[in-house]
């Protein structure tokens, strides 16, 4: 059986946590790293019923797309669907992860998934992502340069795009005097050192930066670690919200809005007035995405595809685009897919289950 470490590594290899929003709450909830999973529940929402699913089937791990607990919980009492769910889950010993708009946000994710069903060509990011990456600099005596890069390695820096164990390191001297009560690696008391060094360059997402350097820290010889942090600008090519793509032929719009309604299977499509034209070029974000509609106008979408949109806001769609609300449910439904083949690519005699339950709260007449 795998360990839970072990799956959380195969989801993360395509959707590591730093990359969530803010306000998310992705990763582990649930569980303990080093436990056997004998078989794992694939969901959107987790609820009782979920719960109650994976507890039937067997499955100690349940693997959601969206959070449990988005904000913080100060009691755990039967209160609350959410409390309750989370009691449960803990009395019969059951994880609980969850990948969320860190999913969203990478290339093979939800959006990615929607656009090739689709059939989107020339696909790329509708907004790019900040890359939200912090440099660190760091000073090494020549001998113990390859355990601290180990370590910070270790701990998630020197991650650029499909690469990883990046840096950059150049020769030169440390000089410094240690004073009364100094315990020094090298060198005396009130006595000027001239120290061979190496100057250790790498990045890491801002969010690591707490564990990188303390595992710097840890694995520096010195007494006192000089490092500095410097916040960096990049965008990243790699990550973003939403897509834009192409289909392979105009269509036309109600034609396409009928094909958008078959493939997420959704009761009822909203949707702004049809413009007479044919469509071409699709922009699209899973889930909740009505912030982006001004970035699919200036991209010259003819129509843009989100969940979640106000009244007020599809007049926003101001005769230059057709809005098209299938539901947020309904455009992040594809999540377990993706979870699905993680595991079998990753764990291909491990028992998943995909779950019988359809959780979306909104039911259609």
């Amino acid at each position: 059986m795998p360990l839970l470490k072990q799956i959380i590594q195969a989801i993360e290899k395509l959707a590591p946590t730093h990359l969530q929003e803010s306000y998310d709450n992705a990763g582990l909830l649930t569980g303990t790293p080093e436990m056997e999973i004998s078989a794992a529940l694939l969901c959107i929402d987790i609820t009782e019923s979920i719960v109650n699913e994976a507890i039937e089937t067997g499955a100690n791990l349940i693997i959601s797309h969206h959070p449990l607990v988005f904000a913080a919980l100060k009691k755990f009492t039967p209160k609350t669907y959410i409390e309750r769910t989370l009691l449960k889950a803990i009395k019969h010993d059951i994880a609980i992860y969850t990948a969320h708009t860190n999913l969203d946000a990478v290339e093979g994710g939800v959006n990615t998934h929607i656009a090739n069903l689709l059939g989107l060509k020339n696909q790329k990011f509708l907004q790019t992502a900040s890359a939200n990456l912090v440099k660190l600099v760091t000073y090494v005596p020549n001998m113990h340069i390859e355990k601290v890069q180990r370590a910070i390695f270790d701990a998630g820096a020197g991650h650029i795009g499909n690469y990883d164990s990046c840096s950059f390191s150049v020769a030169g001297t440390g000089n410094f005097r240690p004073l009364q009560g100094a315990n020094p690696f090298v060198g005396e008391q009130n006595k000027l050192q001239h120290e061979p060094e190496t100057r250790l360059e790498t990045v890491l997402p801002a969010n690591l930066q707490k564990s990188v350097v303390n595992a710097l820290i840890k694995a520096h010889p010195y007494e006192e670690v000089a490092y500095d942090i410097y916040p960096m600008l990049n965008q990243s090519n790699n990550t973003g919200m939403g897509v834009i793509g192409e289909l392979p032929e105009p269509q036309d719009e109600i034609e396409f809005l009928h094909h958008i309604k078959s493939i997420f299977k959704t009761g009822a499509l909203r949707h702004t007035a049809p413009l007479g034209k044919k469509i071409q070029k699709v922009a699209l974000c899973g889930g909740s995405g009505s912030s982006l509609l001004h970035i699919a106008i200036r991209a010259n979408a003819q129509i843009y595809i989100s969940g979640d949109f106000k009244y007020h806001q599809f007049f926003d769609a101001d005769n230059q685009i057709i809005i098209a609300d299938p539901g947020h449910f309904e455009t992040e439904q594809f999540t377990t897919q993706i979870f699905l083949a993680i595991i079998q690519e990753n764990f291909p005699n491990f028992a998943v289950h995909i779950t019988e339950h359809n959780t979306n709260p909104i039911k259609y007449l």
